[in-house]
């Protein structure tokens, strides 16, 4: 049995309503619930959903009282900016695209054939953040 390769930079996002921003990624982009932990509130304090073989993505609660949360903002508080950006690597953009679009994802970069290779779209989750999605696939390219 071979150990699947796993990421070692893992993203994480914040949500006030992490509960559905669970359900609506793993509607909109396939995402698995691996761990999922609550407060006394109901609110999640940490959650972990993972993409294929070694995709992961970690998410909580919104949390302004916290050390960490104090340095947290949501993009609809920036003017839906985001200093950060994430890519999911998928094996067919176009499904993903429907799913996402499907789930009502807000489609701020169409779904186009990249320069550098493979297809790709970006999309707004149900709370702002940005998500790049595509078949490009950074560790299988030529130089």
């Amino acid at each position: 049995m071979t150990t699947p390769t796993r990421s070692t930079a893992i993203p994480s996002v914040r949500y006030r309503d992490a509960h559905a921003a669970i359900d609506w990624l793993i509607r909109a982009f396939g995402f698995q619930k691996n761990a999922v932990y609550t407060n006394a509130d109901n609110t999640v304090a940490h959650a972990q959903l993972t993409l294929g073989e070694g995709g992961m993505v970690m998410l909580g609660s919104v949390d302004g009282a916290s050390e960490y949360g104090k340095l947290m903002v949501q993009p609809d508080e920036i003017g839906l900016r985001e200093t950060t950006g994430i890519y999911l690597l998928v094996p067919d953009a176009d499904a993903t695209y429907s799913a996402a679009k499907n789930a009502g994802a807000e489609m701020v970069l169409d779904i186009r054939d990249m320069d550098y290779g493979g297809r790709s779209f970006t999309c707004r989750d149900l709370e702002g953040h940005l998500w790049s999605i595509g078949t490009y696939d950074p560790w299988h390219h030529e130089a």
